[in-house]
């Protein structure tokens, strides 16, 4: 067969690793006019159980990554190891960072966007200052604060910020469900973290649901309207 061919296998199949994250790109653009560039991300938007979780970070003006840092990126495409690893890194070189935590209550009071928005805003107010910029993670914002933002699609696989912020509500989030792993040990949340895999649907059918369930989150699998 022609070399082309085998070309085009190899371009469809090697695995890509994903792209470097620098500031250069983002917020290199607005530091020289603002001091202070936030980027907001949230994890646990998708669950049935359990509470959606929000970080706003901001790093020192101009700031270059160093380190283990040139690794950040997308918190879905790394390790557990190297997203506590990040982590710890993260929250020694950034200027400011803050975490939100919304419950599962609050989530089904209000639905899952608003309680979404409302974590977000909430790290960005629980800053030690706020910021003067943000960026969001996401194409949809709606802002407590009068700041300028900019929402960014895959803002967590693009924007240095806005991965440093999704890394501290993932590894916060995954901590707070292997807690609740522990305390009701029917349901694998250590594993799944409360998202609707095929196990964590079974529990729900054999067991009925746990205090920490949505109960907004109904489940078509299980006849539920």
């Amino acid at each position: 067969m022609p070399d082309r061919f085998f070309q085009f296998v190899l371009s469809h199949h090697v695995k890509r690793e994903p792209l470097q994250l620098t500031t250069a790109e983002y917020e290199g653009k607005f530091w020289p006019e603002y001091n202070r560039v936030c980027g907001i991300d949230e994890a646990g938007r998708g669950p049935l159980a359990g509470p959606v979780v929000a970080a706003a970070v901001v790093f020192p003006r101009f700031f270059k990554p160093d380190g283990i840092l040139r690794k950040l990126n997308d918190s879905k495409s790394l390790t557990p190891k190297h997203r506590e690893t990040l982590a710890l890194a993260i929250k020694d070189s950034a200027l400011d960072f803050s975490i939100s935590v919304i419950d599962h209550l609050t989530i089904d009071s209000m639905n899952i966007f608003r309680a979404t928005m409302l974590a977000m805003n909430k790290a960005a107010e629980s800053l030690n200052q706020f910021p003067d910029f943000m960026m969001i993670d996401g194409n949809r914002f709606t802002p407590s604060l009068p700041t300028p933002y900019l929402t960014i699609i895959k803002g967590d696989a693009k924007v240095f910020s806005i991965a440093a912020a999704s890394i501290l509500a993932k590894t916060r989030r995954d901590r707070i469900m292997r807690d609740y792993g522990r305390q009701y040990p029917h349901y694998g949340f250590e594993k799944h973290f409360g998202y609707p895999t095929q196990a964590h649907i079974a529990a729900i059918a054999k067991h009925g649901r746990c205090p920490l369930h949505r109960k907004s989150f109904r489940l078509k699998q299980l006849g539920e309207k």
